[in-house]
């Protein structure tokens, strides 16, 4: 997720104009009374189920597989994962079809383009070594993760986590030097098998920081391997799926267009074959998801919006589209040039990309066949049987990966590097206000964040909302809806939970690998669901959706249904909590973070954001011979199938 973020300044975001009156209008009427009596008024409101509240609540890079690759539902269910494909044992072994997910080499020597499915492929006899890339080694109150003393941990994180997990703030160190082979493996070090490996085995509990994957754009249509003539019935995409740890090895997060040694090894990324580790819930790991899996309903068929990391997956959940590069004014202009993404590979190198990395390219004129990489990846598209539109306007560069949004905390346009302008794309946000229909996101730091936002924990990539003009601009319209996870906690016991909630742990908690742990993200959620089932009339008409922003460069079985330029990308979690959606299903409809925005919008009566975005997509249409493939395509579900809700007459 944060790769670039971090690397560059912490304290950003966005700045910009004013679109509407209609929405400033309803804003500025809004007053503490009114404030006081959301959760009633949300109530009131006609909707389509009897789901009142909907809470989103979003952690970071993992994929479907790295989490519930070894699980097994309840009978009468059936789902895709390593372990029902045959791939693992449920104790962690290579299975008896461990094969199907072998990666491979390959051989990218072409400077003049970029390769989705290069050849040369040879099956690794073994995968590359794990890396300890950026983990830390000891832990530090200064620098955490992890924290050196439980007091620390306590005064800054203790009221967001489960007590009983705030140990685990001050556990996890690798005791290993940055960058460097990741012996807590021991003896499996340097003798993985070809295949997915359970990643927890590093050490006890499940409870260690790990090295982050490569999650880019280019990178991660180059890892699913998709070519058109790999396709069958099942997967008519052709996407393999087999080139994660050769693009972690050979160009990871990128080069910043620097030039590299034509006979560079596997190490020299940093990353390794971390892509192809798994937690294993068989034994031990993940307890608290597992045990909401099998109290309520999960999809093994929901999808990251974008390939690539958190940033262009973060926007897609608010605007159900991409953003483009302006001139400040919301016209399409063209970036700067070091700022174009171009990822044909330097000549003498096996696929280091020209520009890319955490201070290189982040757009693309996807509309133009003849921009680095564009044609290739149009091409294939343009193969594909049911023909998805690109999605992709004249002369316009869309944002592929992580810049800062345009606007600060404060409403102030953010003028550091690497920050896309401000943006004029309607979000789901100007919705809901034109409907009045109650929201808030609700992300941790944001207090802090506004005032100091070096000292933040706060995620500004993650935040949908703080890109657009037509909410940055209106004071009252960030007052009234950019707030704390503590502001979330107190309309939770006041009774006044806006309707729709979208909620963001902060970056030590929200589960990104490296910088955190799956098992504190776990802990927050498990913090968040207590406090609404404590309350009877607010969890009768509440739905929690519990998922992630992408997929962090994991590796992934799934099928993958290209919609057009931008995605999708491999499968993420998707855990559906709510009184309406118990009984340990497994639901196969094919999603993603779209489907959130049509959830909201079928619940509450409203129409698509925009002509364009992906919310105008049908619902798929599955048939069992073939369950997890849209017959319809390009097609994503809005969700209501992960509810059993009562027949009204």
């Amino acid at each position: 997720m944060k790769d670039i973020v971090n690397a560059i300044a912490s304290s950003t975001l966005k700045g910009g104009l004013l679109r509407g009156a209609i929405s400033a209008a309803l804003v500025s009427a809004i007053s503490p009374a009114v404030a006081q009596s959301q959760q009633l008024a949300a109530a009131a409101v006609n909707t389509a189920s009897p789901i009142k509240h909907v809470i989103v609540i979003v952690g970071e890079n993992r994929t479907f597989d790295h989490i519930f690759g070894a699980y097994t539902p309840r009978r009468g269910q059936t789902i895709s994962n390593l372990l029902s494909k045959g791939i693992i044992t449920a104790d962690g072994r290579p299975g008896p079809n461990f094969a199907l997910a072998a990666q491979y080499n390959a051989s990218a020597t072409d400077p003049k383009r970029f390769e989705m499915a290069p050849g040369g492929k040879q099956p690794y006899t073994v995968l590359p070594a794990p890396n300890t890339g950026g983990t830390a080694s000891t832990p530090s109150d200064t620098s955490p993760p992890p924290f050196a003393t439980l007091a620390t941990a306590q005064a800054i994180e203790g009221s967001m986590i489960e007590p009983w997990d705030v140990v685990h703030l001050t556990t996890g160190a690798s005791g290993l030097p940055q960058h460097s082979v990741d012996t807590r493996f021991g003896s499996n070090t340097y003798n993985l098998p070809n295949g997915p490996y359970q990643i927890s085995r590093v050490g006890p509990d499940y409870d260690q920081y790990i090295n982050s994957p490569v999650h880019r754009f280019y990178q991660n249509w180059q890892q699913a391997d998709c070519s058109i003539d790999h396709a069958t019935l099942d997967n008519p995409s052709g996407c393999q799926m087999d080139l994660f740890a050769w693009v972690e090895t050979s160009v990871g997060a990128g080069s910043n267009g620097k030039p590299q040694p034509a006979n560079f090894s596997d190490q020299t990324t940093g990353e390794g074959a971390t892509a192809l580790g798994y937690y294993n819930v068989n034994t031990g790991d993940m307890p608290y998801f597992t045990h909401l899996a099998r109290q309520f309903t999960i999809s093994d068929n929901y999808h990251q919006p974008v390939m690539g990391g958190t940033g262009a997956n973060s926007i897609m959940i608010g605007t159900a589209d991409a953003l483009y590069y302006t001139d400040g004014n919301g016209n399409a202009a063209t970036p700067p040039a070091d700022q174009i993404e171009n990822p044909r590979p330097q000549p003498n190198t096996n696929n280091w990309y020209t520009q890319d990395g955490y201070s290189g390219g982040s757009y693309s004129n996807c509309s133009d066949s003849h921009q680095p990489g564009v044609g290739a990846l149009r091409h294939y598209l343009d193969r594909l049987p049911y023909k998805p539109q690109e999605k992709c306007a004249p002369n316009t560069y869309y944002l592929l990966n992580n810049y800062n949004p345009g606007y600060n905390g404060d409403g102030t346009v953010n003028t550091s590097p690497f920050t896309i302008p401000p943006s004029p794309v309607r979000t789901i946000a100007d919705t809901l206000i034109e409907k009045n229909i109650s929201w808030k996101y609700y992300g941790e730091g944001w207090n802090t964040f506004v005032k100091t936002p070096a000292t933040s924990v706060y995620c500004n990539i993650c935040n949908p909302f703080l890109y657009e003009t037509a909410i940055m601009t209106n004071p009252a319209l960030v007052n009234a809806h950019l707030q704390d996870t503590i502001d979330l906690y107190t309309d939770i016991a006041n009774g006044t939970l806006p309707a729709v909630s979208f909620v963001k742990p902060g970056g030590l908690l929200d589960g990104h690998p490296e910088s955190s742990k799956f098992g504190l993200f776990e802990s927050f959620v498990h913090k968040l669901v207590d406090k609404v089932q404590r309350d009877p009339s607010l969890w009768a008409s509440t739905a929690i959706l519990i998922t992630t922003d992408e997929g962090g460069g994991y590796y992934d079985s799934g099928y993958i249904q290209p919609l057009d330029f931008f995605g999708d990308g491999p499968r993420i979690p998707m855990i559906v909590v709510s009184p309406y959606s118990r009984g340990g299903r497994v639901v196969h409809q094919y999603a993603d973070h779209v489907s959130i925005v049509k959830f909201i919008e079928r619940n509450w009566h409203l129409k698509p954001i925009t002509h364009r975005s992906r919310d105008n997509l049908p619902n798929p249409i599955q048939l069992q011979t073939h369950p997890y493939v849209p017959v319809n395509a390009p097609a994503i579900g809005d969700l209501f199938d992960a509810f059993e809700f009562p027949r009204t007459p």
